[in-house]
């Protein structure tokens, strides 16, 4: 090698420590990763500890506090391993909660009390946050299977409260849902039974017949569809029946095989799953009832095999940590065409949001220095500007309003409860009124993000004027600031007098939140 090759060469940056506290409904797990700046994440510790919200929350919506102090110990003592590993600061550790902790009345006490006691701040992550976090885990691991990358696959985790489920067609996410099926929440429903296990079993069955019926929406059961089976459930019963596995490639699983281990773990109590699998009283509490759905799921399409990951919710956060919380492009690509999906089931104007949204986008890009916003409010505005008119198949008036309703309740992939609000927002005020503190999920929000939607709504605007005509006509666009104006030049048009005329009426939210009045011209 020569030396001014050498020279030229950028050593790669050095990988950094992390950590992940996941609090669940049955334990809380910690781990502790190696994260490199393209992504890949080397485990390199991993704890866990039994807790018992899961129980206590889905019988009496409440954590009480002799629970809320042993997180507190536990956190403690996880605390001393990562400063043996050196990680003090708070950007080293990310600490999540999931359904247990986010279904509590007391979840901001709770959440209150561990900050009081640790100094760590415990994030409760909605549905929707952790079907994107599983993606980004299990994405690589379908990609690189050639039956799985092109066919449709169902990504299947059977959690203590929920089951969470993808389904995925040549990368793209056609639906994410979750069930109120988690394995502790079966178990529930038969404490009070007095049955026999066949009876306990045929119960169980029932209740999870039901909410397999409502795959059939999003699920065409006459296609061929592969099972991509997550959880610590899962991996147990490959792991039993197949002892060679590495745990770091996709293994297949006989359905045949998993129903005789299914049929053996029902027969017992939880004393004699800990004795006769070597496994801890949390982890046989829930092995049953997970294992049942897993089976039942597999029957339902009629496979002879499963596809089991070893993936989990601390891999998908650790990937998130590595790249420092920016999307890729194909995962804002997903988000785009989820979107889409959803405004075709609002019949909307697919030309026009299509032209408004990479209007919308090429405004962003190009006024970053006025807006200062993050790379993730790029893909909240273009979806914003896929959607703005969906509320139009409700009522035309109050159109923007409906928008906001629609958003707001929908199963859109990719974006969190509170992402999906702000999409909401600024979809709601693409028309109208100004944002106000006494508007529905306006006032409630932070200051950064309350500005954030005022900033996208402006934005949002001048795009629509800008497709005053819905012909697509203006395509190109070149912005200057000039004193207390922005310029926007439209190339390749002569005669621009109709989106001027929509211009001047759009154009008063942007004056007021970036202080520049706008002023449209033709190109040359």
């Amino acid at each position: 090698m020569s030396l001014s090759k050498q020279h030229a060469e950028t050593p790669s940056p050095s990988p950094r420590l992390a950590a992940v506290i996941d609090i669940g409904a049955t334990s809380i797990r910690m781990a502790v990763a190696e994260l490199h700046s393209d992504g890949f994440v080397r485990t390199l510790d991993t704890l866990v500890q039994p807790v018992d919200l899961g129980r206590e929350v889905f019988e009496n919506r409440k954590i009480s506090r002799k629970s809320i102090e042993r997180v507190a110990v536990i956190l403690q003592r996880y605390q001393g391993v990562l400063r043996e590993y050196g990680l003090t600061s708070r950007d080293q550790v990310r600490v999540v909660a999931t359904t247990a902790v986010r279904e509590a009345v007391n979840r901001l006490a709770f959440a209150d009390r561990l900050y009081v006691a640790t100094g760590l701040n415990v994030e409760p992550i909605d549905e929707q946050e952790v079907n994107r976090i599983t993606y980004v885990g299990v994405y690589p691991h379908l990609r690189s299977n050639p039956s799985l990358a092109d066919g449709k696959s169902l990504v299947v985790e059977v959690g203590g409260g929920n089951t969470e489920l993808l389904v995925v067609r040549g990368g793209n996410v056609l639906t994410s849902q979750s069930f109120r099926l988690g394995s502790l929440r079966l178990m529930q429903t038969l404490d009070r039974v007095r049955a026999s296990p066949d009876r306990r079993r045929s119960l169980m069955e029932s209740r999870i017949r039901r909410s397999l019926a409502q795959l059939r929406d999003s699920v065409q059961d006459d296609n061929q569809i592969h099972v991509v089976a997550l959880g610590g459930d899962i991996r147990f019963a490959l792991s039993h029946l197949q002892e060679d596995w590495d745990g770091k490639t996709l293994a297949k699983l006989p359905v045949d095989r998993l129903a005789t281990l299914t049929d053996e773990v029902l027969r017992l109590n939880e004393d004699e799953i800990v004795k006769k699998y070597s496994v801890s009283y949390v982890e046989a509490v829930t092995l049953a009832p997970a294992l049942l759905v897993y089976h039942l799921i597999a029957q339902h399409f009629a496979l002879s095999e499963l596809y089991v990951c070893d993936t989990n919710l601390r891999d998908g956060l650790f990937h998130d940590m590595a790249v420092g919380g920016t999307w890729s492009e194909e995962f804002r690509n997903q988000i785009s065409r989820s979107a889409i999906s959803l405004g075709r089931k609002f019949d909307f104007d697919e030309t026009h949001a299509r032209n408004v949204a990479e209007l919308a986008r090429k405004l962003f890009v190009q006024l970053v220095d006025e807006h200062g916003l993050e790379g993730r409010h790029e893909v909240i505005l273009f979806v914003a500007a896929l959607l703005h008119e969906i509320g139009l198949i409700v009522n035309l008036r109050s159109n923007h309003k409906h928008a906001l309703y629609l958003i707001r309740h929908s199963d859109l992939f990719g974006l969190s409860k509170s992402e999906l609000l702000l999409v909401g927002l600024v979809a709601r005020y693409h028309r109208r009124a100004s944002p106000q503190p006494s508007h529905d999920g306006y006032g409630t929000l932070p200051q950064q993000d309350r500005v954030a939607v005022g900033k996208l709504a402006a934005i949002l605007r001048l795009a629509i004027a800008l497709d005053d005509t819905r012909t697509g006509r203006v395509r190109e666009i070149v912005c200057q600031k000039l004193d207390k104006q922005l310029i926007i030049q439209v190339d390749g048009i002569d005669d621009v007098s109709l989106e001027q005329l929509a211009m001047r009426e759009q154009s008063g939210l942007f004056r007021d939140v970036f202080g520049l009045s706008v002023v449209l011209r033709a190109g040359n």
